[in-house]
């Protein structure tokens, strides 16, 4: 890499610790199975993992916790999420909580997905400032998607826009906190988790028994 690219990717990466700019990522597995009917079978049992968002907690090894909530803010055991649906995230040796709010889901005859975006706390106490609950800004989203391509089953997680919450009222108390998180806990993590979560949708990697 010549010093140019190196200076020019120096600057980008402040720009991005600062908030200014966002990044975009892909993280994909894929199975390929030995003939249509099985792939079709497989590619029915990813939506089941897909949709039910509470059994992502129980990834071997280091991995997040997933609870999804109602329209309400309350958790619930449901199999298959709504629009307007809530998902807690927490990192791996935290407590802080991050929130994000379903806001569009797909379903095709190939193809099943559903988007989230970060959102505020659902249902914040009177006294408590609401302000976007995550370490990126609303204007990012992940989008977490099956897909079946003849005998091929492709799992992704596709993050767009993904601006660091560190500036302004939407932060809160949170800048310093968001930014380690961003560029240090979870920018190290982040790979592991998606690799982990989308072999886990194309069956190359099995949860922990309920």
């Amino acid at each position: 890499m010549g010093i140019k690219k190196i200076v020019d990717k120096i600057k980008e990466e402040v720009k991005v610790v600062q908030g200014e700019e966002p990044k975009d990522k892909l993280y994909q597995n894929e199975q390929t199975f030995p003939d249509v009917a099985s792939a079709q079978e497989a590619f029915e049992e990813s939506k089941r993992k897909l949709f039910n968002v509470n059994l992502w907690s129980n990834l071997e090894g280091i991995n997040s916790t997933f609870e999804l909530h109602d329209e309400r803010g309350l958790k619930t055991t449901a199999e298959t999420p709504k629009v307007g649906y809530y998902v807690k995230i927490t990192l791996p040796a935290s407590n802080v909580e991050n929130w994000v709010n379903i806001s569009n889901i797909v379903q095709d005859e190939n193809l099943a997905e559903f988007t989230v975006h970060p959102s505020e706390k659902p249902n914040p106490p009177a006294d408590e400032e609401e302000v976007t609950q995550h370490f990126f800004t609303k204007e990012a989203s992940s989008t977490f998607r099956v897909e079946l391509q003849g005998t091929r089953l492709i799992a992704s997680e596709i993050g767009q826009n993904e601006y660091i919450n560190n500036k302004g009222k939407e932060s809160g108390g949170r800048k310093i906190l968001n930014t380690l998180v961003a560029e240090g806990g979870w920018a190290g993590f982040q790979a592991l988790q998606w690799d982990k979560l989308t072999s886990y949708l194309v069956h190359q990697e099995e949860a922990k028994p309920e």
